[in-house]
């Protein structure tokens, strides 16, 4: 079972979008370098991704215990991974597109 548990969204520019977020709401920040900044105080975990990749949408991003199961379970339910499982500061994940045409994420801390 995979839950939601963050959500990304992407920016064009990083540094205004955080300046943004931390004026009108009052969310702090976690630096992860020049490309990815998480945030705090939002009502959920989530970060902003300034890598230049942009999706159409906010990314939201599943938790699951086992995530070659929940590779398996994506792929045989029609879900088509358009980035294979890659390592991260703190675990594994990988996105998908539903057959909706939502793209949508999954990681595990192993």
């Amino acid at each position: 079972m995979a839950r939601i548990d963050y959500v990304e969204l992407a920016s064009a520019d990083i540094g205004a979008t955080r300046a943004f977020l931390g004026r009108a709401f009052g969310w702090g920040f976690v630096d992860y370098g020049p490309g990815y900044q998480a945030f705090e105080g939002a009502g959920i975990d989530g970060g902003i991704d300034g890598s230049g990749a942009t999706p159409p949408g906010p990314l939201v991003i599943l938790k699951a215990d086992d995530l070659e199961a929940t590779l398996a379970a994506v792929e045989a339910a029609g879900g088509v991974v358009v980035r294979a499982p890659y390592a991260f500061p703190g675990g594994r994940r990988f996105h998908f597109r539903e057959p909706g045409g939502n793209q949508m994420a999954v990681w595990a801390d192993r």
